[in-house]
């Protein structure tokens, strides 16, 4: 069954072209949009008021699983790097998950990525104490909301071997009932074994790897300690770089020639500068990596556009970035999840904006207007595979106080336990 959007101002998200008038929003995965010569008497209707409608958001790399971690104790020592970072907070947090606390944190992500327009999340997602059936449980409370998703689960041997095969074991099962990444902590916690059988699995399955990737400048340094090689010498010559569906995140500390490794590669770069900053570990270059890059928020928020004005404002001490590569970059998502053919995406996934312009809106100042002016607070309505999913900033998929209750009952489980 249709739905018909009457008075609305939309905006084409590849060309920027304003079109103001009903739509009509085909229902179901990879449903379309058009322009309805009319709305019939029994029509599903939303008044969109002249209100903005155009393509909704994907978060491009996200960490669901730490969803709870949100004003919890401080750990029993300042960090002092990036490597104590994730020793004395994020193992520390991951390894204590259990099936509730992951349901909690998906639970609670899926209402902010509604909330904040976003209709499609791609994760990576490490529980080393519950790596079975995480992914499902994952996937099955985003589908109540109505977020679409690509997961994988983040190998490593951190943990030993008895983990590492949990989690391929996870992965594996995962794969055979759902489209899905082969996810790889970083190069310092992966053995070769480790990587060989990833990306074996990731051509057994035709997708790709999804990897951390130079984040911190010791990354580097290990991988040429250990392998004698760089971070992305060592993925190419174990071929994970072949997949056009590989996503290398952060990319921070790559060399030149890496960097010319990256970009005659088929992988994907998903930039997130708001954690690169939290964790002090360099601001994001793209030069020379082409323009395969898109936008994550690394577990930091669910707000893609707050990630994007991030990213702009981060831009300007590279040289500049304008609004509108800014914006083209925030929209590159939508090429890679086209190009491999993974389903949650199509044009019936819309977010209407209740933005009011105090200034004169076009097609050629939309982008501005974007990095200056819209934020997540303009939220005001969002459609997901032709179905409304949130109205009037309430999130209509699920009891919003029931899943809070429970996510600062399972938060509390979680903080004794650190």
């Amino acid at each position: 069954m249709s739905l018909y959007l009457r008075d609305a101002t939309f905006i084409d998200w590849r060309t920027l072209e304003f079109t103001r008038g009903d739509l009509e929003v085909d229902e179901g995965d990879g449903g379309g949009i058009r322009l309805a010569e009319e709305i019939p008497a029994y029509g599903c209707v939303y008044d969109c008021g002249g209100r903005l409608v155009t393509k909704a958001f994907v978060i491009g790399h996200h960490h669901i699983y730490s969803a709870l971690a949100r004003g919890m104790p401080a750990p029993k020592r300042t960090p002092r790097n990036f490597v104590e970072i994730l020793e004395l907070i994020w193992w520390n947090i991951d390894r204590k998950l259990d099936a509730a606390m992951i349901r909690s944190c998906a639970q609670v992500v899926a209402l902010e990525a509604a909330l904040h327009g976003c209709t499609f999340i791609i994760d990576h997602h490490a529980s080393p104490g519950a790596p079975s059936d995480s992914l499902h449980i994952i996937a099955e409370a985003l589908d109540e909301i109505g977020i679409s998703h690509l997961l994988c689960y983040e190998l490593s041997d951190r943990d030993g071997a008895g983990a590492r095969d949990a989690g391929l074991r996870e992965t594996e099962a995962y794969l055979r009932q759902r489209p899905g990444l082969v996810g790889l902590h970083a190069s310092f916690t992966v053995k070769d074994e480790l990587l060989e059988r990833a990306v074996g699995m990731a051509r057994d399955f035709k997708t790709g790897v999804h990897i951390h990737v130079a984040e911190a400048a010791s990354d580097e340094e290990h991988c040429m300690a250990e392998h004698g090689c760089t971070v992305a010498e060592r993925l190419e010559r174990a071929g994970a770089l072949e997949s056009t569906a590989t996503l290398l995140a952060h990319c921070l500390h790559l060399t030149p020639a890496e960097r010319a490794i990256v970009q005659d590669s088929n992988a994907w770069v998903v930039h997130n500068t708001q954690s690169n900053q939290n964790n002090n570990v360099g601001r994001f270059d793209p030069k020379g990596l082409g323009d395969r890059i898109f936008i994550g928020t690394d577990g930091m928020h669910s707000d893609v556009l707050a990630a994007t004005r991030a990213m702009y404002l981060e831009g300007q001490a590279a040289g500049g970035l304008a609004p509108l590569a800014a914006y083209r970059r925030m929209r590159r998502v939508h090429d890679y999840l086209e190009a491999n053919r993974i389903p949650g995406d199509g044009e019936n996934n819309l977010v209407i904006l209740d933005y009011p312009p105090p200034t004169p809106l076009t097609p050629e100042n939309f982008p501005g207007h974007m990095m200056y002016g819209l934020s997540s607070r303009h939220v005001h309505a969002v459609i997901s595979d032709g179905r409304v999913i949130m109205r009037d900033r309430q999130v209509l998929s699920a009891d919003v106080s029931e899943v809070l209750a429970e996510a600062r009952v399972q938060a509390q489980r979680l903080w004794e336990m650190l």
